[in-house]
C-alpha cells in the first residue's frame, strides 16, 4: 500500500505502557557482550543485581524488550513489509541516567518522510515519561523502505556525520561470540534472520546476522568504557548509523575521535577489508 504522507505525519498513536526490571537491564547487558572479564569491576557495574548502571541504548529496547514475535510495520498512512525494510539509523537521549527498574509509557509519532526515488525514509521521534510525567529519555529512528520511494515528496536532506580527516585518537578492538545474536534476540527482537540459518541463506546471508541495535550498543558500550571511565551517567546522547551486516563471532574495530567536545567514531569489520558497518556514530557527554 502507498504511504500516505498526510496521515501519517498527522497520525496520534497510542501510548504504550510498559515495565524493566534490574534482571531486563542485566540480559541487555550480556548482550552487548558485557562480563568478559568478570573480575573487573567497571564491567560487573553492568550486571549488579537490584542497581545496575544502565547503558543508555537501552532507551531505544525498553519498550520492546519482553516481545516475542518479529515486529511489523503498520501505522495510519504506513503498510510496509517487513522485508523490504532496513534500519537506517538510530540515537537516543537521556536527560539523566535511566532507573534500573521502572514504569513507563511511550509515545511516537513520524515526523519526516523523504521520497528517495526507488525508496522512502521514514523518520520517528518517541518520548518516554515515568507516570509523574518526568521525561526519561528520548529517541529517534529512520528506516529505509525499500520500493515505497516514487510518491512524489522530497528528497530531504544528507545527513552524513564525516569524521575528521586524520588518524583515529583511539582504536578498539570489539569482539563478539559466535552465539551472540542468539543471546540478544532474547532483547525482543525475534527476526529469524538473526537465528535461523536458512531464513538466512533465502535473505542473501551465509549465515545469521547480528542485530543491528546490538552492534549499536556495543559502539556505545566501547565510547563509555574507553574514554568515560565506564560511567553512563556522562552520557547525555548516542546515535549512529546502520551502515553493514556483521556475523557472530567477528571482532570488530571502533576507531574514535575527539572532536569539539564529543567523540566521533566508526566500526569497522577487519577480517573483512575494513568494511564499515556502524557510521556516523557520535557520543555527547553530559
Amino acid at each position: 500500500m502507498p504511504i500516505n504522507v498526510d496521515e501519517a505525519l498527522a497520525a496520534e498513536l497510542d501510548p504504550i505502557e510498559f515495565s524493566w526490571s534490574s534482571s531486563d537491564i542485566q540480559l541487555y547487558h550480556l548482550g552487548l557482550g558485557a562480563g568478559a572479564d568478570p573480575m573487573d569491576q567497571r564491567e560487573l557495574r553492568y550486571l549488579t543485581d537490584g542497581t545496575p548502571q544502565v547503558l543508555p541504548t537501552f532507551g531505544n529496547v525498553a519498550a520492546s524488550f519482553h516481545d516475542t514475535e518479529p515486529p511489523t510495520v503498520r501505522f495510519p498512512g504506513i503498510d510496509i513489509e517487513l522485508s523490504k525494510v532496513l534500519h537506517a539509523s538510530e540515537g537516543v537521549t537521556v536527560p539523566a541516567p535511566i532507573p534500573p527498574s521502572g514504569t513507563a509509557s511511550s509515545v511516537q509519532r513520524f515526523t519526516e518522510i523523504w521520497d528517495k526515488g526507488k525508496a522512502a525514509v521514514i523518520v520517528s521521534e518517541t518520548t518516554v515519561t515515568a507516570p509523574d510525567g518526568t521525561v526519561l529519555w528520548t529517541t529517534k529512528r529512520s528506516i529505509f523502505a525499500r520500493g515505497e520511494g516514487g510518491f512524489g515528496g522530497e528528497r530531504g536532506p544528507s545527513t552524513n556525520l564525516t569524521p575528521p580527516d586524520r588518524a583515529p585518537d583511539l582504536e578498539v578492538a570489539l569482539p563478539t561470540l559466535p552465539q551472540q545474536a542468539l543471546l540478544y534476540r532474547l532483547c525482543g527482537d525475534r527476526n529469524p534472520l538473526h537465528s535461523d540459518p536458512k531464513f538466512a541463506a533465502d535473505a542473501g546471508f551465509p549465515k545469521p546476522i547480528l542485530h543491528g541495535l546490538c552492534t549499536y550498543g556495543i559502539g556505545c558500550k566501547a565510547l563509555v568504557d574507553n574514554l568515560l571511565d565506564g560511567d553512563v551517567t556522562q552520557v547525555r546522547s548516542y546515535g549512529a548509523r546502520f551502515a553493514g551486516v556483521v556475523y557472530p563471532g567477528e571482532t570488530l574495530q571502533a576507531n574514535v575521535w575527539k572532536d569539539d567536545g564529543r567523540f566521533v567514531a566508526v566500526l569497522i569489520a577487519p577480517e573483512r577489508g575494513d568494511e564499515v558497518v556502524l557510521s556516523g556514530v557520535e557520543l555527547v557527554p553530559a
